[in-house]
Order: structure tokens, then C-alpha cells, then sequence
């Protein structure tokens, strides 16, 4: 799958705050924390020649207090972009993969399928194991931003929140986002069970194949999401300015 095809639709079903473009450019903010929220994906040319859409793309995170950042696709050969934002100081930062798979059946009767995010899902989301309170704050911001159909799913153990997860669906695709297991439920199969509950949500709801994205460190994910029949379509980095730029 080409990321020309899958991320306007993944960018719909992760939706930031604030969004503007630059010709095929696209640049996402919303409280300036987290990656994809906050980004210019830089997807094919700009409207302006390159050094001048990096000004731009660099004026418009400035003007809303935030660090620029720029999305880039491995495979993207279109524009040396990469080595532009390198003489700038940038650097590539959390390899992602975007993976993309089958929607298999098979709901389970204890995972929970909400139309909003409640209380309880909350409390997983934001448990302070996953980072710190304002970034939680900007992702279910997003999460209670994305369009219909969508599901949250959660799984209690005990009686005790445990795993949460959820799908965006748009046509035949539907979007996996927001997994997530309590530390101290772990290694128990939750999240297989919360991403197949999705999956077959997103079967009865029209779509054919599902997509998500994952960072290339998490070795226990990936091969989660490998193991259901999802494969790596295409891969990117996030590239920060990690020192300042050249005079």
C-alpha cells in the first residue's frame, strides 16, 4: 500500500487540533507534544521550492510556540529532504512502521466497545507509566476528535481496568490506535484480545483491511501485530532539530 493512498486517511483517523498545508505538504499541531500531532508530513512537493517550504514549515510551528518537525518516508526518493534538514541540524528520531493487515473476527465478550472514551478507559490511557500527564491530555483529545465509525475498547481484569484500544474506520480502512496495557497487566494476552474485539468491530462495519503504526522499538508490538497477519507497508521517522542550525 502506498503512503500517497494511507496517509490522508490515517491522518483523519489521528486528527490534530490545528492543521494547514504547503502544496502536497501537510502541517498538523495540536498542544505540540507528541509526534504525528504535531508534524509536517512531508508527503510529496511543496508549492514553493524546498529551502523556502522549510521556512514556511519552520515560521508556522515558531508563530504557535512549537519545535518544527518534519515526517519522512523511508522510501521517499521524490525530494533529498533528509539531507536538506540534516544541514539544518536536523536529525531522524523513533523509526515507526505503518503496518497494514487482515481485519480478523473474533470479539470477545469481556473487552467492552464504547462509543466515547469513558472514565475507566481513561485511567489506562493515562497512567503515568505510559509518560506524563499533558501528553495522555493531547492524545485522547485526538482520540475523542475522531470520526464515526469508531470504537473504544476496554478490557477489565477483576473488575480493575486493564487494556484499552480503538479503531477509525473510512471506506475499507479501518485504523488501530491507542493501545495500550496497564503495567501491572502485562504478558496476560490483554492486547490480543482488545485488538481482535477492534478488528471484528471493524469487519461489521464495512471495512476490508486495517492499518496501525508502531515504533520499531517495540519488539513485544510488532510481533503482536505480525502474529495477526499485519506487515510492514512502509516505515518513518519524525526529524527534530537537534542542535541549532548553521549560520
Amino acid at each position: 500500500m502506498l503512503p500517497t493512498e494511507l496517509e490522508p486517511v490515517s491522518a483523519r483517523g489521528w486528527p490534530a487540533t490545528q492543521s494547514d498545508s504547503l502544496g502536497d505538504w501537510r502541517l498538523y499541531a495540536s498542544r505540540g507534544i507528541s509526534g504525528r500531532l504535531n508534524t509536517c508530513w512531508a508527503l510529496g512537493a511543496p508549492d514553493r521550492p524546498v529551502q523556502e517550504a522549510i521556512d514556511a514549515v519552520e515560521a508556522w510551528y515558531a508563530a504557535r510556540g512549537f519545535a518544527p518537525r518534519f515526517k519522512l518516508i523511508v522510501e521517499d526518493t521524490s525530494v533529498d529532504l533528509a539531507s536538506l534538514l540534516s544541514a539544518r541540524g536536523y536529525q531522524p528520531d523513533r523509526p515507526t512502521l505503518t503496518m497494514v493487515g487482515p481485519l480478523a473476527a473474533g470479539g470477545d465478550s469481556d473487552v467492552a466497545l464504547l462509543g466515547e472514551p469513558n472514565a475507566n478507559y481513561c485511567v489506562v490511557f493515562a497512567d503515568a507509566a505510559f509518560g506524563h500527564a499533558d501528553d495522555a491530555a493531547e492524545r485522547l483529545e485526538a482520540l475523542a476528535q475522531t470520526p464515526t465509525p469508531r470504537a473504544f475498547a476496554l478490557l477489565r481484569q477483576d473488575g480493575v481496568p486493564a487494556a484499552v484500544g480503538a479503531c477509525v474506520v473510512e471506506g475499507d480502512f479501518a485504523g488501530v490506535v491507542g493501545m495500550r496495557t496497564a503495567p501491572a497487566f502485562r504478558r496476560r494476552g490483554l492486547a490480543r484480545r482488545v485488538f481482535r474485539s477492534l478488528t471484528d468491530f471493524a469487519r461489521a462495519a464495512g471495512a476490508s483491511q486495517g492499518y496501525l503504526q508502531v515504533e520499531e522499538s517495540n519488539g513485544s508490538a510488532v510481533a503482536l501485530y505480525r502474529s495477526e497477519g499485519f506487515q510492514t507497508a512502509y516505515a518513518y521517522s519524525h526529524w527534530l532539530r537537534r542542535s541549532p542550525a548553521p549560520l
